[in-house]
């Protein structure tokens, strides 16, 4: 057995049921070999982000996405999908080919240990025949372990070749290994809460990762404290809850803004609470209790009051058991003074969106758009997602999450076009869901083609193209550019892309058509046909953004 063979054996004792791959690399027609489905992707990109939907969504069940590529521009063409995944911390491994030991260190031979060490977790190459075994159970394991993330190892031709000596062939499979947190830390934090006058919990994705949702619900509802999310964990909470705030990205829910604003002490858990762009910045003078899986995290960005590090399920199973000790097993049930506070603030927000989510005429406002998308999907057998841009600004806030991973939160790092493979990805993880994404025509632009990877691969999805021919924005911070060169401006028929790609095409005009056209997707979906909705809108520039409240 050669290197790449053992590999795919190894690959298949960590539970790897697919692979997503752009040509060549010697690993494809191993896996293949050994039982393990690859699936090429039309750019390096797109199967990077299939597999990192994939670990998203399985993660906590032990599943990890692998991609690989070639070498050379295979491994230039990654750089932007692992430093996606690394910026969102999602778990997966990347296998790239090598140039080889022979020539590693010759310009200009692109090595990707060197080049990708600072956005993975661990960067390693196999060089000797015998260490094959150690190198991947070594980016394995810390793929699943501590705060999640990509790891990579490459191939090299020249070892992996070779024939694996017998004495080399065993494997060990990684499993995960989960951190309970300090007990005192736990009362303290306990006690913090209880004694808080306006206290709130900020849930990140460690929530999912650990599978966790069911705890976080049980502690909210024992202290009646409400519940906001990251960007990256809407869904970790039902946004239906009586406690529910809402899921913070740069725009958000008002009660989202409201209790930023107004708490005085604020349980993170299972968030890294990095500052980004792409969030809502936390006020000064609050007491930050931040639950983590890796202490590397804990007074990163934010001056922590007290930290806790465990594994987000372990330390919320510590919390309830906590909370039960000093106030009962029903808690504070009973009180709904908090609930019905929040419900206030939905009810004023959503007074306040009403004509914005209602409006008529063509072409059609974007909001109207996902409040008819809102109102006709099935949210607890859908998947969704956002893309880039205005698109993610616009739906995150209003789209509703009733089920965990019924979402995909994504975008420290902003990579127009996400939402395809994404989607794709996250349909291999489970045929049964309606898996759609929405997203502005630019995304489309660089992720479009691989549309027809789903139609090839088996795996149907609903795509709605938010059309309004240019990038939103941009006029404001280009003007001149725009006004005089129309840069940014940008046009076509995607009905007959899809079309020419395999999948049905459905263009919708007007806001009346867009539930049916939904509701045609997802028949066709199940029936095992891919489909873009291509709706015509227009560029709108209000959003869902209440800075005052935080001051």
């Amino acid at each position: 057995m050669n290197g790449f063979d053992f590999v795919a054996q190894c690959m298949k004792k960590e539970g790897v049921e697919w692979m997503a791959c752009f040509p060549a690399n010697p690993l494809i027609e191993a896996v293949a070999k050994a039982g393990i489905r690859p699936i090429v992707f039309r750019q390096e990109r797109g199967g990077i982000q299939a597999a990192d939907a994939y670990s998203r969504q399985l993660a906590s069940k032990g599943k990890i996405g692998v991609f690989a590529s070639q070498g050379g521009p295979g491994v230039e063409n990654s750089f932007a999908g692992i430093a996606q995944a690394f910026g969102d911390a999602v778990p997966l491994v990347y296998m790239p080919g090598g140039h080889g030991t022979f020539s590693e260190d010759v310009f200009p031979g692109f090595s990707a240990p060197e080049n990708y060490e600072h956005i993975t977790k661990l960067a390693l190459d196999v060089n000797r025949i015998e260490r094959t075994s150690q190198q991947v159970r070594r980016v394995f394991h810390v793929a699943r372990n501590g705060r999640p993330g990509p790891t990579l190892l490459q191939l090299n031709g020249d070892v992996l070749g070779q024939e694996v000596p017998e004495e080399y062939m065993g494997y060990k499979p990684t499993s995960s290994i989960k951190t309970a947190p300090n007990q005192s830390d736990i009362k303290d934090a306990v006690k913090q809460l209880l004694s808080a006058s306006n206290p709130a919990i900020w849930a990140g994705q460690g929530v999912l990762y650990a599978g966790a949702t069911e705890e976080l619900m049980e502690l909210a509802e024992l202290t009646q404290i409400p519940v906001m999310t990251t960007m990256q964990a809407k869904s970790a909470f039902p946004d239906s809850h009586p406690l529910a705030l809402g899921s913070s990205n740069r725009t958000a829910p008002k009660p989202v803004w409201k209790w930023l604003g107004d708490s005085d002490t604020l349980f993170c858990i299972g968030s890294g609470l990095t500052r980004t762009n792409f969030g809502i910045e936390i006020p000064d003078g609050k007491f930050l209790i931040q639950a983590v899986i890796s202490d590397e995290d804990i007074n990163k960005d934010y001056a922590i009051d007290l930290g806790i590090v465990g594994d987000a399920k372990l330390v919320l199973q510590a919390m309830i058991e906590e909370v039960k000790a000093s106030i009962g097993d029903n808690g504070r049930r009973g009180d709904t003074a908090t609930a019905d506070r929040v419900a206030a603030v939905w009810a004023e927000w959503k007074a306040e969106w009403a004509p914005k989510l209602a409006t008529a005429g063509t072409p059609m406002n974007p909001y109207r758009v996902v409040a008819e998308i809102n109102a006709v999907v099935d949210h607890k057998n859908t998947v969704a997602t956002h893309d880039a841009g205005h698109p993610r600004d616009e739906v995150m806030p209003f789209y509703t999450a009733t089920v965990p991973f019924g979402y995909i939160g994504w975008g420290k790092t902003t990579h127009l076009g996400y939402g395809i493979p994404l989607m794709i990805g996250a349909k291999i993880a489970d045929p049964s869901k309606f898996c759609m994404n929405i997203m502005g025509d630019a995304a489309f632009g660089m992720s479009g083609l691989d549309i027809e990877t789903a139609v090839r691969s088996g795996h149907p999805i609903t795509t709605v193209v938010l059309n309004n021919s240019t990038m939103g924005g941009y006029n404001h911070h280009q003007p001149t550019a725009m006004e005089e060169f129309g840069a940014g401006n940008q046009g076509g028929d995607y009905v007959k892309i899809a079309e020419g790609l395999g999948a049905t095409g459905i263009r919708v005009e007007k806001p009346e058509d867009v539930g049916p056209a939904i509701k045609k997707a997802q028949q066709l979906n199940s029936e095992g046909t891919c489909v873009l909705i291509e709706t015509i809108t227009t560029q709108q520039m209000e959003f869902s953004m209440y800075p005052d409240l935080l001051k």
